[in-house]
């Protein structure tokens, strides 16, 4: 509620200043301080839910330690945190911006899997690091916001030049237009819903493959994600997945971690094969 009071005070602030174009320096407006909470969240705002502590020596920590310095992760630690106070959901993160890195587990991904199944959900973590998915969708965010806000502000001009004198609202810049920006705008995103979604399964699917590739552990992938379905359809239709999944559907990335087991087991028979001689 305090960062939403602040960002709607600095939006309209914006707006008095910038007339016409508010849309636009709104729009970076809002993509810096997405970024600057991006930064400062996993070390100012998570802390003050869960309790984060260094995870034991053991495989573990030295497994996916390696997997992420080999891949240029710059951190020399990882850490375990306390969801099992709100969820029962397995879940981790490498998270970090501008060469900062932290990589953090919740309990229940220690308590609940494998190792094998720890490496792969690390390695698909550590893709997201490694592959700039972060910065990468910041700003494909902020030219989707930018776009929202110029929707917004031809809309709300003709209801306001329709509408505005029973509203009791004429211009813009008044605070009092703050519903109907937040009506039209959520609109503009729920719209849009289905773009955001792409995007975001796009780089899943991308950081999975990374992690078949660095962890190569297909079983304990598919084993991982099969504890997935506890909170999200497993086989959904394809129209259902592109319209409402931000993530692939557990049938979807176990059945491209089996294609990739088959072609590793493939690859060295068949490269055998080529190699013997004929008789």
């Amino acid at each position: 509620m305090v960062l939403s009071a602040v960002l709607v005070a600095l939006l309209y602030a914006v707006l008095r200043r910038s007339g016409a174009r508010w849309w636009l320096w709104g729009g970076l407006l809002v993509s810096g301080l997405l970024t600057v909470m991006v930064a400062v969240s996993p070390v100012f705002i998570e802390p003050l839910f869960n309790t984060y502590k260094p995870v034991e020596a053991g495989p573990v920590k030295t497994q996916v330690l390696a997997m992420a310095q080999a891949n240029g992760v710059p951190a020399d630690n990882i850490f375990e945190f306390d969801a099992s106070r709100q969820t029962t959901r397995v879940s981790a993160n490498v998270s970090g911006l501008l060469g900062t890195a932290a990589i953090r587990l919740n309990d229940n991904l220690l308590r609940r899997a494998s190792l094998p199944e720890i490496r792969a959900v690390m390695a698909h973590e550590i893709g997201h690091y490694t592959l700039n998915h972060v910065p990468k969708m910041l700003l494909q965010m902020g030219l989707l916001v930018i776009i929202g806000f110029a929707v917004s502000n031809w809309l709300m001009g003709r209801l306001l030049a329709r509408f505005g004198t029973a509203w009791r609202v004429t211009r813009l810049s008044d605070v009092a237009s703050l519903p109907l920006l937040v009506v039209v705008f959520s609109s503009y995103m729920f719209l849009i819903s289905p773009l955001i979604n792409t995007i975001v399964r796009t780089a899943e699917i991308e950081a999975d493959y990374f992690g078949l590739n660095t962890a190569r552990e297909p079983v304990g992938m598919s084993e991982a994600l099969l504890k997935l379905v506890e909170y999200r359809k497993a086989d959904p239709g394809p129209i259902e997945e592109v319209l409402f999944f931000d993530h692939p559907s557990a049938r979807t990335r176990i059945h491209q971690a089996m294609r990739w087991r088959e072609h590793m087991l493939q690859g060295p028979a068949a490269a055998s094969a080529a190699a013997a001689p004929a008789h």
